[in-house]
């Protein structure tokens, strides 16, 4: 939780800084655990990062110029968490090395505009499935490793059945992500 008495940048609009952090990490938190995923390989490791680079970011949100792209400042303290995190982290052997992880970013910066365009494309392409399809995708990419198992079990279905509808429904959703990128021109 952010320190009440910890110095924060002025507001230009009033509105209380503590209320502006948390507003502008909670717009910022998919974006930043996407492209910590993207660095560490792993979502909970992402998140378990994110936690720490918020806790960073509030004791540095002093340093961040009101009007600029917070999105841009917060994967950079990310990165920076990320590096720490494998550090520490190194006793597990498949680990990304910094070159790669270095790199990675770099791309990944090139291009976070489309990353945002692509989650919102994918998001409206995920609201025009049915209500089956869309609990399917939920339950495969749920945090539990064994939920499309559990899901099979749970609608009566043969899991083989349903991997192949979920392969088709990737193939489906990604076609629909790259006609709505096409047609808004990003």
């Amino acid at each position: 939780m952010p320190d009440p008495q910890a110095p924060v940048p002025p507001s230009l609009d009033g509105e209380d800084p503590h209320e502006r952090f948390m507003r502008l990490v909670n717009a910022a938190h998919f974006g930043v655990v996407a492209y910590l995923t993207s660095l560490l390989g792993n979502r909970h490791d992402a998140e378990d990062v994110f936690q720490q680079a918020c806790v960073t970011m509030w004791r540095r949100f002093e340093t961040f110029t009101p009007g600029t792209n917070f999105n841009a400042w917060a994967r950079k303290v990310a990165f920076y968490e990320s590096r720490e995190f494998r550090r520490l982290k190194v006793r597990n052997r498949l680990q990304f090395g910094d070159q790669l992880v270095e790199n990675l970013a770099a791309e990944r910066e090139k291009e976070p505009d489309l990353s945002d365009a692509r989650l919102a494309a994918l998001r409206h392409c995920l609201a025009e499935l049915d209500v089956s399809s869309r609990s399917l995708i939920e339950a495969a990419y749920a945090d539990d490793g064994d939920s499309v198992l559990a899901f099979a079990a749970k609608t009566g279905r043969a899991p083989q059945t349903l991997y192949n509808k979920l392969s088709q429904l990737r193939r489906m959703l990604a076609g629909c992500v790259e006609r709505r990128i096409a047609e808004a021109g990003a």
